[in-house]
């Protein structure tokens, strides 16, 4: 199973990054994609999923309205559309895979780091 986070960056605050993440096909299909966070010194957060036929998507009271989470299942692709970007959303973006059938995250992706200036 392999997962590969992109996009992340350098913004300013009222920003947007898009991030990416592509997974190997045995890991995608059938599965549930999330996006998670870890700020610096801050547990790991939850900050939005996606279920695979997209019927039910969920986000962290911090980022809704503001962030967005899709996927392309032609392409094995979860998106995460970040926009009016806050310092408070500075952390490491971690892509996860819930595969059909099992009740937690098991697979996740190497991080990708976003850093929002104020």
């Amino acid at each position: 199973v392999q997962l590969q986070a992109s996009g992340g960056g350098v913004v300013q605050a009222g920003g947007s990054l898009r991030l990416s993440c592509a997974a190997s096909t045995d890991a995608f299909r059938g599965a549930a994609m999330g996006w998670f966070r870890q700020a610096p010194g801050k547990e790991r957060e939850v900050v939005a999923t996606i279920t695979w036929s997209v019927s039910m998507i969920t986000y962290a009271d911090s980022v809704k309205g503001r962030f967005t989470i899709s996927r392309d299942n032609s392409e094995n692709t979860v998106y995460l559309q970040m926009n009016s970007l806050k310092p408070d959303d500075t952390a490491v973006y971690y892509c996860a895979v819930r595969p059909y059938g099992v009740s937690t995250y098991k697979y996740w992706g190497q991080g990708t780091l976003v850093t929002v200036s104020s």
